[in-house]
Order: C-alpha cells, then sequence, then structure tokens
C-alpha cells in the first residue's frame, strides 16, 4: 500500500537545485514547508528552473505550489520533468499533451494537483512558463507520493536470461506476464518462448514499438492458421521506463502497455499454449538457424519481471538462473547521450573550427514535419554558405557559391524521415566534393562533383537561423550527437551558457509525442500528423468522421424510399465492427436483409470419401461479428438448409450419436435439422410426425438406397449463422450425399424503432454513465409539438455533455472536458417541433467536435491544440430531463452512444411518466406511399397500403401490368343485375375517390382513369367500359396509330369523339394516358349541350377486345378484330385495379374474367428506344449532341377552373 505523504517535508536528504544557483542549502526545505520565504531565482524569465532530488526513487502522485511567502511573486503555470539520473528529462503528459499545470492567483493559497497517472522518478524538475505580471517567479512547492523499490537487470545486448520449466514442458490456458523496460534502441527481442509444435510467444521492439507475436497452434494442412501479430506503442526508445501488462485467458488477450490498453482474440482454434523448456528474457536462445538469429537482442534496462506469478529479476539477483552469452548486472547503464528540443521558435547556435579547408557535420534528428532547417553556416572569405534542411520527408543541402557561374549545388537523399525515428545524417564538403549520407547507409550517399571552394566559418547554426531578431524556416524536433567539424558539442556547455548561444531549445530533453499512438482515427482511418497536430484520412473506410456513411440496417433504407437491391450497412454505426454489403429485400411487408456465402447448393459429398468426416466451410461475405450485430437487432432470421441422402445416415435417430451436425455462431456444435429447435435431436418431419419410416425422426436415418431428403429452416436466431457443415456417414460403399445451405435472412430491425415516449415535463430515463472519454459520437431520431426540453445529459465534477432542443428551430450541442464550456448550435430555417421524425448526429472527440440535424449543414467546433481531452463523466445518463431542467415532451428513438443501442422500450415499461414505442410515424413517412397508396401506422414503423392503386410494392410504385397476345382479354364486372351485399365492395371502388360522392344508383358523373400501354398493331381497341344502358366509353388506337377518346353518356345521336394525338401512338414505345371527367365543363373539347353528363349503370371493363351482349358501336366493332397486342400496364378506372385483380389475389378477384394466358409485365410502363426522329419532324428536337432520355408530357392545358383533362406521357430517347 503507497501512504501518499509530502516527500518534500520528510525527506531530510532532499537536494534542491535552481537553474542559477546550484544546489540550494536544506534549510530551504524547512522554511518552504513551514510556509515562509520561498524560491525566486535573480532573473525572471523562461530558462529558470527548480530541482528536486530525492536521494532515490518516489513514486509521486500529487504536486502543490504556492508563491513567494508575503509577496507579489507567484507562478501561474509551470510544467514538471522527471528523471531516474538528473539527466535525460521526461516532461509529465496528460491527456496527449506535455501539460501545462495551472498555478496560482496570489502567493498564498494553495493549488494542488492530482496527477492523472504516477511517475517513478529521483528527480522533479519544475518549469515556470508564466508568473505574475506585477511581480518575478516566486514558488513553494510540496510534491506527494511514497516509496518505491524494484530489482533491476541490465542487458548489454548480448547476454540472455533463460527462465527453464521444471516439467521441461509448459502447457497453459492462462498466463500472466508483466515487467517494466527502458532503452535507447529501437530493436531488440524482449522475451520469446516455443514450441516443437509450433507454438510460441514473442514480444519484441520494432521501430521502437512493441510487438506481440503469439500462435497457440496451426495445422498442417493450412486449414487452421493461429498466427496473430498486434503491434502498440510508439517512440518507446527513449530511456524511459515503460510498463507492459500481458493477459491471456485462451485466445483471449489483454496487452497494457503504459495504462494504455489493447484487447484482441488471437486467430486458429486452440486454446493452449504449449511451450517446451524455457522462456528467455532479453533475446532468442541460440539455436543456430540463421532466422532465430536475425532478430537483435534486447539492451537496455528490465525491471519487475514477473511470469506466471514467478519473480524473474529476485530469481536472478539470487543466481537462481543462469544466464547465457554473458554476465547480468544489477544497475541500469545510462547512455551517454544529450538530446536537445527544438520547437517553432528555436536555433542553436555552436562554434566551428574556421578556415578549415574540409567541413564536416553530422548528427541525429527525429521529427514529425516534413519540412524545416536543420544546419546553416556560412563559409569563411565570403565563399557562400551551406544549408542542411529536411524538405518533403527528405534531406536536402543547398551549397551557395559565391566565385563560380554556377553558383548553387544541389543534393538529396532519403525520403519518409519523417517519420518519428532517430535518423543520422553525415556530410561532409572540400574541394570540388561532397558527400551526403543518411543512417550509415553507403547505397544512400550521394556525391557530387560540382566546382567547390571549402573554408569553414565559426559558426553553426542547428534548428533555425536569426533574421532580424526572428527565427526563420524553424526545425521541430529533437537532435543528438551533434557533430561539427569532428568535433561532438559539449551541450551541457552549451546550457551553462559557457559555449554558443540558444533561444527557446531545451537541453537534455526530447519531448517528442506521437499523437497517432494510440490511434484517435476510428474504423482503420489512417493518422498522419505534424509535430502539433493529427488529422485522419477516411477514405475507403466507409466513415465521415466517427460517423458511419452508411445507414444502419434495411430498415432504414427503407424508410429513405428505396427499393430492393444491394447496400451498404453498418449494424453497430460508429462502434468497432465496419460496413457490410447485404441484399435489402423490400418486395414484402417486412424487409429482409441477406447475407451470402460461398457453398453451393447441392454440394456433393461421398461415393469415394476415404475422410471419416468431411467438414464444408461457409465462407461469408462479412465477418461473424458483423452477422451477429444484424441478428441481434433483427426480429425474426432463418437460414434453410438442406440434406439429400442416399445410404447417408443424418441424425442417427432417435437414441444414436449424431453423423452430422452444423456449427453456428461461437463455434458451437447444433444437432437439430432445419425445421426442428435446440435440444430436440430431429428434422422436420419428426416434428411433423410424417417421416418415411416412423421409427426414425429423420428421413435420412432410414438408411434408404432410394434419394431421400431432409429440409426446413433453421430460425433460432441467437446459433445463426452456419459456419460449418460436418458430414459423417459418407464413407461406405454407395453412400452419398447432398448438402444445401441458403443465406441468412433476417427481417426487422429492434434497434431503429426502439422508442419512448415522454409524456411529462419531469419525466426521463436513467441509464448507466456514458463511457465516451476520448471519442463521443451520439445520434437518434425525435418528435415533438413542444419548442424546447433536454433530450440527454451526464455529468460529472466539472465536466458535462448535454443535448438539448433549445427553441423551435434550434438544437444544441453543450459540454465541457475541462478547458471550460463548448456549445454548438445548428439553426434551422423549418420548424423542429411539427411532430415530425428529425435526426440529430453530435459527434465529439480529440479534434473536434460537431452537430447535424437532417440534412442541414454541419457545424463544426475545433478542439484547442493543447488542454484536456478526456471527457470524465461520474452521475447516470439521463434521458429526457435532468437537473431540474425542463424535460423533453414528445418521442426519442434509435438512440445510440458510441455505436451502442440504449433500450428505451425496455426501460420505459418500468418508469413513470415514460411510454414504450411511439405512434404517429405516417406523419414523417407518408409522403413515401405513392400514386395514392395509403399510410398504415403500426407500432415498429409503418407500411403502405396499396390495395386501392393499380400499383404494387413497398411503397406503391411497382407498375402491375400484362401482354396480351391477340385474341385475348379481360373482362372486369362491376356488378351483376340488382343489388346485393357482395355488390357494396364494387359500388365503394366504383365509386369516385371524392369522399363527399356516393353513387347509390352507380350513376357516374365524373370518373378517372389511368393506364400505360404499348403496341405495334393497329387498330386495336385499349379500353372498354360498358353499361346496363347504351352508355359507353373507349379509348382506341384508330388505323393510322392516333389515340382516340369516344365517350356516349347518351342524349345524343352518334358518340362524342376526341382525337388526342394525331402521331402514330403503335410505335411500340410505353405511352401513358390520364383521363378525368367531371360534369360536361371541358376547356378545349366540349360535350353537346344534348348530352347527359352522367354515366349511366356501368356494367363492365374490357381490356384487349369487348365481348359484349347487345349493339356496340361500329367502329368499335371494327376495331375489335382481331383485339389488341401488346402490354397494358398500371390500369385503375376510379379505384378499381382489374389488371392488379386479375394478377393479384384479392377480393375482387372473382369480379375478373380472362380468356387466354395472362401473363404478367411490366413492358407497357418501362421506356424503350427506337430510332430517332428528324430534327425536322421531331417536336422534342434537342440541338445538344448528349445523349440522354426525356419525359414528354402532352397535356391538353386549360384554366384552373378546368374539370375534365386528358395526358399522354411519351419517353423519348435523343442523341
Amino acid at each position: 500500500m503507497c501512504n501518499h505523504i509530502s516527500l518534500v517535508c520528510v525527506q531530510v536528504f532532499l537536494v534542491l537545485y535552481s537553474s542559477q544557483l546550484g544546489c540550494l542549502p536544506a534549510i530551504s526545505i524547512f522554511t518552504m514547508c513551514s510556509l515562509q520565504s520561498g524560491w525566486s531565482p535573480s532573473d525572471s524569465d523562461h530558462y529558470q528552473w527548480l530541482q528536486v532530488d530525492f536521494g532515490n526513487r518516489k513514486q509521486i502522485s500529487a504536486i502543490a505550489t504556492q508563491g513567494r511567502y508575503s509577496s507579489s511573486d507567484w507562478v501561474t503555470q509551470y510544467r514538471m520533468l522527471y528523471s531516474d539520473t538528473g539527466r535525460n528529462w521526461k516532461p509529465y503528459h496528460q491527456d496527449g499533451n506535455i501539460w501545462a499545470f495551472p498555478g496560482n492567483t496570489n502567493s498564498d493559497s494553495v493549488v494542488r494537483h492530482d496527477l492523472q497517472h504516477a511517475v517513478i522518478a529521483r528527480y522533479v524538475r519544475i518549469v515556470p512558463l508564466d508568473w505574475n505580471g506585477e511581480g518575478q517567479i516566486g514558488l513553494r512547492i510540496e510534491v506527494y507520493g511514497c516509496s518505491y523499490w524494484a530489482d533491476v537487470i541490465n542487458f548489454d545486448g548480448h547476454v540472455v536470461l533463460p527462465y527453464r520449466f521444471r516439467n521441461k514442458k509448459m502447457k497453459t490456458l492462462k498466463d500472466v506476464i508483466s515487467l517494466k523496460f527502458k532503452t535507447s534502441e529501437s530493436e531488440g527481442v524482449i522475451f520469446h518462448g516455443e514450441g516443437q509444435q509450433g507454438d510460441y510467444i514473442t514480444l519484441e521492439l520494432k521501430k521502437a514499438k512493441l510487438v506481440l507475436n503469439l500462435n497457440l497452434g496451426s495445422n498442417q494442412l493450412g486449414s487452421i492458421y493461429g498466427h496473430t501479430s498486434v503491434m502498440t506503442g510508439s517512440l518507446l526508445d527513449d530511456h524511459h521506463w515503460h510498463s507492459i501488462i500481458i493477459e491471456r485467458h485462451g485466445r483471449n488477450i489483454n496487452l497494457t502497455l503504459d495504462r494504455h490498453m489493447q484487447h484482441f482474440r488471437t486467430n486458429g482454434e486452440f486454446d493452449y499454449l504449449d511451450l517446451d523448456y524455457e522462456i528467455t528474457f532479453g533475446g532468442m536462445p541460440f539455436s543456430g538457424k540463421p532466422s532465430s538469429n536475425s532478430r537483435k537482442n534486447f539492451k537496455g534496462c528490465m525491471e519487475s519481471i514477473n511470469y506466471n506469478g514467478n519473480n524473474i529479476t529476485d530469481l536472478a539477483k539470487r543466481k537462481k538462473l543462469e544466464p547465457s552469452n554473458g554476465n547480468l548486472s544489477f544497475s541500469c547503464v545510462e547512455p551517454h547521450t544529450v538530446p536537445v528540443f527544438f520547437n517553432a521558435t528555436s536555433y542553436l547556435e555552436v562554434p566551428g573550427r574556421p578556415s578549415q579547408d574540409l567541413f564536416s557535420v553530422s548528427f541525429l534528428f527525429r521529427t514529425w514535419n516534413p519540412s524545416g532547417l536543420l544546419v546553416f553556416s556560412h563559409f569563411a572569405d565570403d565563399l557562400g554558405n551551406v544549408e542542411i534542411d529536411i524538405n518533403e520527408g527528405k534531406v536536402s543541402v543547398h551549397i551557395n557559391v559565391t566565385q563560380v557561374k554556377k553558383n548553387r549545388i544541389d543534393i538529396s537523399s532519403g525520403s519518409g524521415l519523417n517519420d518519428g525515428q532517430w535518423h543520422e545524417v553525415r556530410f561532409l564538403a572540400k574541394e570540388n566534393f561532397a558527400v551526403l549520407t543518411i543512417d550509415g547507409d553507403e547505397a544512400s550517399a550521394v556525391r557530387t562533383n560540382s566546382p567547390l571552394q571549402v573554408k569553414t566559418g565559426d559558426k553553426y547554426l542547428f534548428g533555425g537561423k536569426k533574421i532580424s531578431k526572428q527565427v526563420s524556416h524553424s526545425f521541430q524536433g529533437c537532435m543528438q550527437f551533434i557533430h561539427v567539424d569532428d568535433q561532438l558539442v559539449d551541450l551541457h556547455a552549451v546550457e551553462q551558457g559557457q559555449l554558443g548561444s540558444f533561444a527557446n531549445v531545451t537541453i537534455d530533453m526530447c519531448a517528442i509525442i506521437d499523437r497517432c499512438v494510440p490511434n484517435h482515427c476510428e474504423h482503420d482511418g489512417k493518422c498522419t500528423q505534424t509535430w502539433d497536430s493529427f488529422k485522419c484520412t477516411c477514405d475507403g473506410t466507409g466513415y465521415s468522421g466517427a460517423t458511419s456513411i452508411h445507414e444502419l440496417s434495411c430498415e432504414a433504407y427503407k424508410h429513405l424510399g428505396k427499393t430492393s437491391n444491394y447496400y451498404w450497412i453498418d449494424p453497430d454505426g460508429s462502434g468497432a465492427l465496419g460496413p457490410l454489403k447485404v441484399y435489402c429485400n423490400m418486395t414484402e411487408d417486412k424487409v429482409w436483409t441477406t447475407v451470402y456465402h460461398d457453398l453451393q447448393m447441392q454440394t456433393s459429398m461421398g461415393g469415394n470419401s476415404l475422410e471419416k468426416l468431411s467438414v464444408l466451410q461457409l465462407n461469408y461475405s462479412a465477418t461473424m461479428d458483423q452477422i451477429s450485430a444484424i441478428t441481434s437487432s433483427a426480429e425474426y432470421c432463418e437460414q434453410f438448409i438442406s440434406y439429400s441422402c442416399k445410404m447417408s445416415r443424418l441424425l442417427n435417430t432417435p437414441e444414436g450419436n449424431p453423423y452430422t451436425w452444423w456449427v453456428g455462431k461461437a463455434n458451437e456444435k447444433h444437432y437439430y435439422w432445419g425445421g426442428s429447435g435446440p435440444g430436440i435431436q430431429k428434422c422436420a418431419c419428426g416434428i411433423e410426425r410424417n417421416c418415411t419410416d416412423p421409427k426414425y425422426y429423420c428421413n435420412c436415418d432410414a438408411d434408404y438406397k432410394q434419394w431421400r431428403k431432409d429440409t426446413g429452416m433453421l430460425s433460432y436466431k441467437e446459433h445463426l449463422p452456419v459456419s460449418q457443415v460436418v458430414v459423417g456417414d459418407v464413407d461406405r460403399p454407395g453412400s452419398e450425399a447432398k448438402i444445401s445451405v441458403g443465406p441468412v435472412r433476417c427481417q426487422g430491425d429492434r434497434n431503429y424503432w426502439n422508442a419512448a415516449s415522454f409524456v411529462t415535463s419531469s419525466s426521463y430515463l436513467h441509464f448507466s454513465t456514458f463511457q465516451g472519454e476520448t471519442s463521443a459520437d451520439i445520434s437518434f431520431y425525435f418528435k415533438t409539438s413542444a419548442s424546447d426540453g433536454v433530450f440527454l445529459e451526464n455529468l460529472g465534477n466539472t465536466d458535462f455533455i448535454k443535448l438539448e432542443l433549445k427553441s423551435a428551430t434550434e438544437v444544441s450541442f453543450s459540454f465541457d472536458v475541462g478547458n471550460g464550456p463548448v456549445e454548438i448550435v445548428v439553426r434551422s430555417s423549418n420548424q423542429l417541433n411539427d411532430d415530425q421524425w428529425h435526426r440529430v448526429n453530435a459527434e465529439r472527440n480529440v479534434k473536434q467536435a460537431s452537430l447535424q440535424v437532417d440534412q442541414l449543414p454541419v457545424e463544426v467546433r475545433k478542439a484547442p491544440t493543447e488542454g484536456h481531452t478526456r471527457l470524465e463523466l461520474y452521475s447516470q445518463l439521463y434521458v429526457g430531463a435532468a437537473g431540474g431542467q425542463r424535460g423533453f415532451l414528445g418521442c426519442i428513438r434509435s438512440l445510440r452512444m458510441n455505436g451502442v443501442t440504449l433500450d428505451l422500450e425496455e426501460r420505459a415499461k418500468v418508469t413513470p411518466g415514460v411510454k414504450p414505442g411511439c405512434s404517429g410515424h405516417c406523419t414523417s413517412y407518408g409522403m413515401y406511399c405513392a400514386n395514392g397508396g395509403k399510410c398504415v401506422e403500426k407500432y415498429n414503423g409503418y407500411s403502405c397500403d396499396c390495395s386501392k392503386t393499380a400499383y404494387d410494392g413497398p411503397f406503391c410504385i411497382k407498375d402491375v401490368g400484362a401482354f396480351f397476345e391477340e385474341g385475348m382479354w379481360l373482362r372486369y364486372n362491376f356488378h351483376s343485375p340488382g343489388t346485393s351485399m357482395k355488390d357494396l365492395v364494387s359500388r365503394t371502388l366504383l365509386s369516385s375517390t371524392d369522399p363527399d360522392t356516393t353513387a347509390p344508383d352507380l350513376n357516374l358523373n365524373k370518373e378517372e382513369l389511368s393506364f400505360s400501354f404499348s403496341t405495334t398493331k393497329s387498330p386495336c381497341v385499349l379500353l372498354y367500359i360498358s353499361s346496363y344502358t347504351q352508355d359507353f366509353m373507349a379509348v382506341l388506337v384508330k388505323p393510322s396509330g392516333n389515340l382516340q377518346i369516344r365517350y356516349s353518356l347518351g342524349g345524343t345521336k352518334e358518340p362524342y369523339n376526341i382525337d388526342v394525338d394525331h402521331r402514330n401512338m403503335a410505335n411500340g414505345q410505353p405511352h401513358t394516358v390520364n383521363i378525368t371527367r367531371n360534369g360536361r365543363d371541358i376547356v378545349l373539347y366540349s360535350l353537346p349541350t344534348a348530352s347527359d353528363i352522367q354515366f349511366n349503370s356501368p356494367k363492365a371493363l374490357f381490356l384487349g377486345k369487348v365481348i359484349e351482349i347487345g349493339k356496340i358501336d361500329q367502329d368499335i366493332y371494327k376495331y375489335n378484330t382481331p383485339g389488341f397486342t401488346g402490354c397494358l400496364s398500371r390500369v385503375q378506372f376510379n379505384q378499381i385495379a382489374p389488371l392488379k385483380a386479375a394478377l393479384r389475389p384479392t377480393n375482387a378477384s372473382s369480379h375478373v374474367h380472362i380468356q387466354g394466358e395472362l401473363v404478367e409485365s411490366n413492358c407497357g410502363a418501362s421506356p424503350l428506344t427506337i430510332p430517332p426522329m428528324s430534327a425536322a419532324t421531331d417536336p422534342w428536337h434537342l440541338d445538344s449532341g448528349k445523349l440522354g432520355c426525356i419525359l414528354c408530357l402532352l397535356c391538353l392545358r386549360m384554366p384552373l377552373s378546368a374539370s375534365f383533362y386528358m395526358r399522354v406521357d411519351r419517353y423519348i430517347c435523343f442523341s
């Protein structure tokens, strides 16, 4: 147990140092602890620091400061550095940044900061960044923590420490391995173990990143591949301590590096790790194999090595373990490097050896920036200058020569050198020769023999150059091992002012940060960075920011008005799973999501099989986790499975062990078949008791020599999908089997419609605390008639996150992560309290925050480059209201937070003032019900009732049509003579769609007729409506191909004819006809005054041909032979759809009589292609040469008061 006490006040051997006075007298400790005096340097600038030496390493947990006693001197902001040796300092990091602690506001009050994570160090250095402007730097400090002790082992890059197993073999289901290390090397094996069966575990450094390689077993056939490799961390060659914990339970691994845990699951199917003889620390055991010796051994220090409860460092110190390839030492050997850190305003000036004829400079650098000045120096005697910089990741040298005509020499080498790794630069120049070498690779050396005269100057500038007191073209990063004219620069002498000069550099520290580790770019987004910031490239990921650009399910696509097709869906939204492509079948009332696999139907097994068991592997177009996300949110799932057999038993019922089984989700074996259920070793015929042989529960178990079959649906969705089928009993002579497995089909999306209704302003739902420390994305739908209300809120001590409707046109997203409240508001020009569904997407991460409502522009707020980034919340998450604020009145549904759907309905069932579900979906989605379809409200969504339209499909937009052969006809009887109850439906449908109009006597004052057709033959009758009187209506194609409408309503001797179009309509193209009559008034045409305005006693509607008793108009009689040939589609007369009644069994189907075979087709509605008309005869001719299609409308135009119109639509392709 660590007892966190004041380390400054209790350590009597404590030593203090300052930047000006060196070691301070010990009395200073106690005067600060008794709140007297304090430290105040004579100069108040940014080069001052106060250093504490605890005598040995301590675990530091907090720091507190005051100003100088009774003065105007206090520090308002400072940094804390720490070190084991008083060299190679490391700044304290928090929230991914070099942390600046807020200091004091006066000289007496104490400001304490508990560290977000404890640090272990012997030395602490306080660096003031800012101070009271009316005084100077003044400081009293207390540091809190406790003692720390650990055994340390130094590895020299050769010695290896083996831990040999007692039983020579170690077979483990669980492993826990932990240690701490520090090194200045970027490569090296930390530990390694392997077994003769192919198992291994290796932890190593590669390019200063930690790589864990693990294999729990593979097989020789290659069908099980167990190798797993995981990379974590970065910049681990900083020679500071890093902590590693590896926890394994079977295939589940937790890898923790410096408090950042990464969870993963190993490949393969095995759970045990089988190692032989030993596990070695510090390197690979020497085996004589070239591959095993290609990896470098670890060079650096380790402490607290623990392998499955065995203290390896203690065993080594007590000489219970025997090292190989050398001897161990138990003190950490420190490197002799002195790094220097440059920021955007830094430079370092060091002297050289002037007037030499050999210019030589070398150094190591690391940076994230693609460009920056590395070195600049003037030649003596005005001979020119040399500039070395990094440009687009390459090192370039520019030599400006003043004595020759060609006054500039440029050479460059390397690529991608802004990767954060250490890179060595060596440049040498002498008379007529220069060479640049990168990373000691002679193959990279670039030489020039251009005319050149060299005489070295007296100064070398690193990292930037002074121009009028400004630093230009500066370098941001670190350098070390700086050599000038073959002399190592003494950077400590520079720091103490004894050599050269500098500005804004930090010596003996490299404060580089990898902002891409851990990767804040979710869903495999590519992270790139500069010294100060990072950005995410989301190309090809299916995401924009943290939010998926795809919908969550097929259900969501349906409610965007989409029809059946392949779509990308993302079932967990912004969760860890990526998007997948599925087929969305929207032709039925339920929407089906279909995921396919690669197993062929009727896959044959047996015959010459020598194997007792044969395994059929199903590879899906999605991962098992993705399919599980679909099945878990679906209302119902199914998968067809079939076993055709000849002398091949299936489940071996009634009491035997199954010969064949299938493997489902989570690799579980299942011994039931399609049509049965879990725990029941039967096939469908066994459930229905109709098997071929009643003694068995499967048809195939009878072992007949004839082909038999067991089929059915697997519908227990917790077991789906089928991943394997293991087939037995196909190794006997004559045994054969054929396997078929259908795709996984799921319907419904419970998450999409998961809703709650808030009926009082004080009602709310509560959930566990939202875990969105560095990334939070929230999405939901709402509908309300209220003008304001809180959607959700979660609080911390000072942090919070909240979404609310601020007004009838404003949605607000506000939060505080410790840098002060931030609010983003989206304003809509339309009312949001219109009782229709609106969608909200809010996102917040370390880079930025954003808010979008519906399809309005996204509002974005950038996060500060430095400061707090973690959202720390402690209260419960409240949905609907919180904190005494006005609650939300209305409905919220499909609430997702970081990819997890909150079950609002289940929580609402037990919460007063909140009801599960929400009504009124048609107010938002009814517009998708087209062509007169009626929106029908459902508990989970809505559906379109197309029964009174000539259309079909989920949105009433699918044409219902048919092809008519010559001589074929269809008759729809409106009713029979007399009246009866069964005619009630016909009376209602035949009457106008106007609810105020009734036709008890079935006489029509108005009618609406619409259809489309295509034909190549004329003359013909397209449609004819007869009556029990002499009244009729007909639509004809005349011998010339012209379209004619013919009315006879009584009162006149001859029918009234309207020639609609003088073009040839019998051209094979689809044409749409819409006719509406209301009484007598027509604009372009008028019924005769003597004509009746009532269509008396309609009897039947004919399509294709008129077969009617009694007198028929002579022209119609002539056109009736041989009859219509072509396509008719979407035929509707008032509310009657005769073609649909014939092709779709409904209550109206009994009214239909058909002569001939009616073949369904939409050829009367689909656009076709005909040769283009000439420009002279084509009234729709366009001069542009583009190819495309236009829809032309030929209308009889009339004033607004008109009540009769006809329209012919024509599709024309032009080029």
